[in-house]
């Protein structure tokens, strides 16, 4: 049996027998036969949203992050914001889900959480103006774009800093009925606020980014655009907690582990 029902909670699941794609309901999930994109049909399996174990919502084919996208946060590093969005990639191979540990590379002396909102693209796109960008937009997702920030300051290019596996936790879930536009977003470390702003502080808008990153390359459908960090990121060490909450969305906990 096949049924149809609005989505607005996409996640990605494993469940008693294998791994899907799932939309939350309050304490349940349901199953979706095939992909999230477009009109997607569901199954009808159902399980207890505690039964079922959250995974990474989406696989990327890339990961795009924009930089100095807070006026504060550049400060607080000395730097400008940048008058044209500043683009880096992750490889996809960074991802990964709520709860999975970030694994601190043996090579740095220090690794920086940086919490941040995630766009996740629902179809594929090249040149999209701005006054079109939401229209090609699956949902939200909460993010932490983790950077070795000794490497990033020793390399004078960041990927080599962003890239180490695990170095982008993402999640719990894509919301895809929200509007991003003033959204408060949070990390804790151990239990304590670390970053407190709301994205109405981005300085390059999410519709504005996404019509820039489609001039250079084309998305599709899954790719995931970090859209920057506020404030008062700083080191994470084996053992530490984090937690990136964004309101609407949900929050994104992930373990430290030491390498």
């Amino acid at each position: 049996m096949v049924i149809r029902v609005a989505l607005m909670r996409l996640a990605r699941i494993a469940h008693p027998s294998g791994v899907a794609f799932a939309s939350v309901e309050d304490d349940e999930v349901l199953e979706i036969a095939e992909h999230p994109f477009g009109n997607p049909s569901f199954t009808s399996k159902r399980w207890p949203l505690a039964d079922v174990r959250l995974l990474a919502p989406i696989l990327p084919t890339k990961i795009i992050a924009v930089g100095r996208n807070y006026v504060a946060h550049a400060e607080e590093f000395g730097n400008e914001v940048p008058a044209t969005p500043m683009i880096f990639l992750k490889p996809s191979t960074t991802v990964i889900g709520p709860n999975a540990a970030i694994k601190l590379p043996p090579s740095s002396s220090r690794v920086d959480f940086e919490g941040e909102l995630a766009v996740v693209i629902g179809q594929p796109i090249k040149n999209v103006p701005v006054a079109r960008a939401a229209s090609v937009v699956l949902g939200y997702a909460v993010a932490n774009d983790v950077t070795a920030r000794d490497q990033q300051r020793a390399d004078g290019q960041w990927t080599r800093a962003k890239g180490y596996d695990t170095f982008c936790p993402l999640g719990p879930w894509i919301e895809t009925a929200i509007d991003p536009g003033d959204l408060a977003i949070r990390t804790e470390v151990n239990g304590e606020v670390k970053q407190d702003s709301r994205t109405s502080k981005l300085f390059h808008g999410i519709p504005e980014i996404i019509a820039f990153v489609s001039e250079v390359m084309t998305l599709l459908p899954g790719d995931v655009i970090l859209t920057g960090t506020p404030e008062g990121v700083g080191p994470i060490t084996g053992g530490d907690q984090v937690s990136v909450t964004v309101e609407g969305i949900g929050t994104l906990t992930n373990q430290v582990q030491a390498g």
